[in-house]
């Protein structure tokens, strides 16, 4: 496997520059869909698209028993040496081209193996909406084992290391209004400050009690009230508000808690304040078994000393709705070392790119395994 790896890494690096240098925003993956649908067809994969979205699916090999590949697609939208743009700070860039790898490593062995094994791109991973789409569309409805990987920093795992699963928490995003009437200044007494609303909402948050042997965090993110009169009281405010949490079960109480907390200020203040729920993605539920052909996999790339138990993060990952919506499928994400600094989301993050074919070989060998 040595050889054929060494074989294709200018092409890999050539992928992955490709799409590091054309990033698109969740939903917008329109020009690295159809770069990857390309890829695929002229390598003899077969590929499933979709109408109504963007993502794909590549397929090889033949059989019932069917492996699963996961790379997300989408960039962040964040200002890079002051402007605004799309950038791939969280490695999507590198999972694609990861997968992408294991598909031509796989050709370059020959198909060795029994049974299937899917590559699914998926699209909208940073609004934690992209897997429930994928579900939707059936992509995992056939098969018996997922795998992930994600790109970790150097702060949890240097190069030459990786972790056979990782646990992320769950996090929830809530956007709110408070609608009331604007005042003079001088009569606060006609109405209710948006902005004392807003505080209480923050104090009511700040003693929210779920089991503390849980991580969690539930805090204010977001808030704007007022205009550039400064002698009006503000009515109305918007806010948004980033819950967190290890568990699914204390998200869920969390979720419960804050709704009280809003409908009773609603009341006690006599205005309206709505709340949406802006995106969620879920806590991961572990599965030995899949984490048990991860960490084989590991120690036959990087020696059995470099691999390391499941890494803990209150990070959050869409990845987790699969085993959710489909309970019976055997699912793990890869942690990979790889340098990777200032962290993740930072506008300049880099990593060591050797790690790319880590990566890939780790994917590759674990595929086997299970097939």
């Amino acid at each position: 496997m040595k050889r054929q790896l060494m074989e294709i890494q200018h092409e890999v690096t050539e992928i992955f520059n490709h799409l590091h240098l054309h990033p698109e925003t969740s939903w917008k993956e329109v020009q690295t869909t159809e770069f990857i649908y390309k890829f695929l067809e002229k390598h003899g994969g077969r590929v499933t698209r979709f109408s109504d979205t963007t993502g794909l699916v590549g397929e090889i090999g033949e059989g019932k028993r069917c492996v699963a590949i996961r790379a997300d697609m989408d960039a962040l939208w964040q200002e890079v040496d002051g402007v605004f743009k799309a950038n791939h700070s969280c490695g999507h860039d590198a999972h694609m081209a990861m997968v992408l790898g294991v598909f031509l490593l796989l050709k370059k062995l020959g198909h060795d193996f029994s049974g299937r094994v899917k590559f699914i791109f998926q699209p909208a991973e940073e609004v934690g909406m992209g897997a429930l789409k994928m579900v939707e569309k059936g992509v995992v409805d056939d098969v018996d084992v997922l795998f992930g990987v994600h790109l970790r920093p150097v702060q949890e795992l240097p190069l030459g290391k990786a972790s056979s699963a990782i646990l992320h928490g769950s996090a929830q995003f809530i956007q709110g209004t408070i609608r009331g009437e604007e005042m003079h200044g001088a009569r606060p007494h006609l109405g209710t400050n948006a902005i004392e609303v807003a505080a209480s909402i923050v104090q009511h948050l700040s003693v929210i009690h779920v089991d503390p042997r849980v991580p969690h965090s539930i805090k204010m993110t977001k808030l704007h009230a007022g205009g550039d009169s400064l002698n009006i009281i503000p009515g109305s405010a918007s806010f948004g508000i980033d819950l967190r949490a290890q568990t699914n079960e204390v998200m869920q109480e969390i979720e419960e808690q804050v709704g009280r907390i809003l409908q009773q200020l609603a009341e006690l203040n006599g205005v309206e304040i709505t709340a949406k729920k802006r995106g969620w993605v879920a806590a991961a539920k572990e599965n030995k078994e899949a984490e048990a052909i991860m960490k084989e996999a590991i120690g036959q790339t990087l020696g059995f000393q470099n691999a390391v138990p499941p890494l803990v993060t209150t990070g959050g990952d869409d990845f987790h709705f699969y085993t959710i919506k489909r309970p019976q499928l055997k699912a793990t994400m890869l942690g990979l070392g790889c340098d990777l600094a200032p962290g993740l989301h930072h506008p300049n993050m880099t990593f060591n790119q050797e790690a790319l074919f880590h990566g890939i070989e780790i994917l590759t060998r674990a595929t086997l395994l299970t097939l």
